[in-house]
């Protein structure tokens, strides 16, 4: 059971989509530390706000980094991730 406080609200519609983003490093290599992965969350952050979506989650290893991000239906995930 979902609590009605996980979901958005827009004029016409209510809404709760979340999409999983992976971002990997050419070839595997590892290229991201911990300052990396922090610089990068930043950008990640601002880019959703442009975007009117909220970064959930955003984590990774040496060689990639998970996003979780909620968006609205408005926004196309191609647009997003360009």
């Amino acid at each position: 059971m979902t609590v009605l406080s996980d979901f958005r609200r827009g004029r016409s519609c209510v809404f709760g989509l979340h999409v999983h983003l992976v971002f990997v490093a050419k070839y595997r290599r590892h290229v991201f530390d911990g300052a990396a992965i922090e610089t990068l969350r930043g950008i990640f952050e601002k880019v959703c706000a442009d975007f009117g979506a909220e970064l959930r989650a955003c984590d990774g290893e040496d060689d990639h980094v998970h996003l979780l991000v909620e968006y609205p239906p408005t926004v196309a995930i191609s647009a997003l991730v360009n």
